[in-house]
């Protein structure tokens, strides 16, 4: 496998390019292609059957376009373990970070908030898995339902939005929470307001760091860094690729950037006629936004 073949970043719309933001920060030469499957958003309230026939889909596109490692970047798809949406593809997959052991060091009260999809909240999987690691902490899950559709349109400021984060986030107010980790991609584009209503005192935990060094250690260790010139990116929707551009812009200059539509009944079309060319400019096609 060669160290310039791109990493595959999949979410279920635009909150994975928090990952591919602190991903490009942290590893800038590398190659990157992004798909989020913003036709078929949210994830959260779909069952697991769905949710693993959507991600075989994506990551035999992840296939056919040769990614060396494919990052899982949604809470909801790494809950159900990267073992059980793997069907041998030839490459390995990283979940999203819990974001535990940042909270862990974090926490001087021991009761740390998660906000979540609600797929991500009846999984238990952030509690659990702080919990094995220190069993005196309390962890408070919140389901936000409303927050990754609203921020899914682009509605930042909106009172709908502001409304929903007083509903949500109140409970956790109240029982004295020090630490809140936001189990969703998307959360990151709300961080300021999550902020604001925890107040100055509540830290804000973005997994989007951890996996990125995870990320970072797997291909260290593999020696598939590239080090060659800085990496491109790509970016590819299933809808609304021009709408993910326009908020894409709120987290890293999008300017120069190729955001295009790949139609899901024609992923094979696409993933015969275009590929990587030995220049590293990935998946080149007419349809730029």
């Amino acid at each position: 496998m060669h160290s310039n073949l791109p990493i595959g970043i999949y979410d279920s719309g635009i909150g994975g390019l928090t990952v591919y933001k602190k991903l490009k920060e942290l590893l800038p030469r590398e190659n990157i292609i992004y798909f989020g499957d913003t036709a078929r958003s949210p994830y959260g309230s779909r069952n697991k059957e769905q949710i693993c026939q959507f991600t075989d889909e994506i990551m035999k596109f992840m296939s056919l376009c040769s990614v060396k490692v494919g990052v899982v970047a949604c809470n909801t798809i790494t809950v159900l373990g990267t073992s059980s949406i793997s069907h041998n593809y030839n490459f390995d997959l990283i979940g999203n970070s819990t974001g535990a052991m940042s909270a862990l060091a974090t926490t001087k009260s021991k009761c740390i908030g998660v906000i979540a999809t609600e797929a991500t909240v009846r999984s238990g999987f952030h509690h659990t898995e702080i919990t094995s690691i220190d069993p005196s902490v309390k962890v408070v899950a919140q389901a936000c339902p409303e927050f990754a559709p609203l921020i899914e349109v682009g509605n930042l400021d909106s009172p709908e939005l502001y409304e929903a984060a007083v509903k949500y986030l109140t409970p956790l107010r109240e029982l004295d929470v020090d630490t809140v980790i936001l189990a969703c991609t998307h959360y990151p584009y709300i961080s300021h307001l999550i902020q604001e209503i925890m107040g100055k005192k509540v830290t804000i935990i973005d997994p989007a760091e951890e996996t990125a060094q995870r990320v970072h250690e797997f291909l260290a260790t593999r020696q598939l860094l590239n080090e060659q010139k800085l990496g491109n990116s790509r970016f590819y929707f299933s809808a609304n690729a021009e709408r993910a551009k326009m908020i894409a812009n709120n987290l890293f200059d999008t300017n120069g950037l190729n955001f295009d539509m790949l139609d899901l009944s024609l992923l094979s079309y696409y993933c015969s006629r275009y590929s990587i060319s030995s220049n590293n400019d990935i998946l080149h096609q007419n349809a730029s936004v």
